[in-house]
């Protein structure tokens, strides 16, 4: 368990395993995005994790300055990926930040792969 607040009331404290579904439900949501993947894919689509396992394509670690958050994608065949990932660590920095409370001092997103469409 991660300490996220101290309050005069007790401490908040969120799993590793709560920030990371967090961040990968915030991730899928983005336009470009197919989904998350596992970190050990080499290839293939058949490793798209499913909505209820995003958090397998995420890793969670604190420093000082906060959460490092790093996530595993793969993105839809012939989108912007620079503007896709910009976008991913938007939405995960914000949702993490202002909607969970928790610090984040990075999100790093790292393309595993790209979805082709079945006519390309």
């Amino acid at each position: 368990m991660h300490k996220i607040k101290n309050t005069e009331n007790g401490v908040i404290q969120v799993s590793k395993e709560v920030i990371q579904t967090i961040a990968g439900l915030a991730a899928v949501d983005c336009y470009g995005l197919v989904g998350m993947v596992s970190q050990d894919l080499q290839t293939g689509i058949s490793g798209i994790l499913g909505r209820e396992n995003v958090r397998k394509g995420v890793d969670v670690h604190y420093t000082e300055q906060g959460f490092v958050i790093d996530l595993y994608v793969m993105m839809g065949y012939g989108v912007k990926m620079k503007e896709v990932a910009s976008s991913v660590i938007q939405k995960v920095t914000y949702v993490l930040t202002h909607i969970a409370g928790i610090p984040v001092a990075a999100v790093n997103v790292n393309v595993k792969g790209v979805k082709v469409p079945a006519n390309r």
